[in-house]
């Protein structure tokens, strides 16, 4: 019997070892609750400029509908090369125009409300990004992300989910 209970005792003094060095482990891989590269306000580098009093993606002094929807692929904040004339057409009004643009980035229903308001945000980051690589000034592009909300098709199936998953472009007025 005490050989027993000596023997039990070393079994759980093992699992308290392994729980706690799975527990540390576990902690020290969230690496702090930012993904990679993803610091303040800007995900790839180049500062969001300061948000506008009264600014706002869906309000009366936002002209939407002026350019194309951006596409993505599924789960990607990619830019497809067939999107390129449409961001070449925005970089060329903004060079001409003292405007500012607000990017707004949506996702397809899949996925959880935080991820893809995380991923509409790369959408449009990604945009911005393509925008100031062709000399749009950073300070006239902000973004914001709607990820899964106000869908562009309510529909449940792979060409509803394609029209969704979109950055769409609003100018100043």
């Amino acid at each position: 019997m005490i050989k027993s209970r000596s023997f039990h005792r070393q079994i759980l003094n093992l699992a308290a070892i392994f729980a706690t060095l799975f527990s540390v482990t576990a902690c020290g891989s969230k690496g702090g609750g930012q993904s990679a590269g993803a610091t303040g306000d800007y995900v790839t580098g180049t500062p969001l400029p300061e948000r506008r009093e009264g600014t706002s993606f869906f309000g009366g002094n936002i002209e939407r509908g002026r350019f194309r929807p951006i596409y993505f692929d599924f789960d990607s904040q990619t830019l497809r090369s067939s999107e390129n004339g449409k961001i070449q057409e925005i970089a060329s009004f903004m060079k001409e125009s003292s405007s500012e643009i607000i990017l707004a980035g949506f996702t397809d229903e899949r996925g959880t409300a935080e991820y893809n308001r995380g991923l509409g945000d790369r959408r449009a980051g990604a945009v911005r990004e393509s925008l100031i690589s062709q000399g749009v000034e950073a300070n006239r592009i902000q973004t914001v992300s709607f990820g899964l909300e106000m869908p562009a098709d309510s529909g449940h199936s792979e060409a509803a989910w394609a029209k969704n998953r979109r950055a769409e472009i609003g100018v100043t007025r």
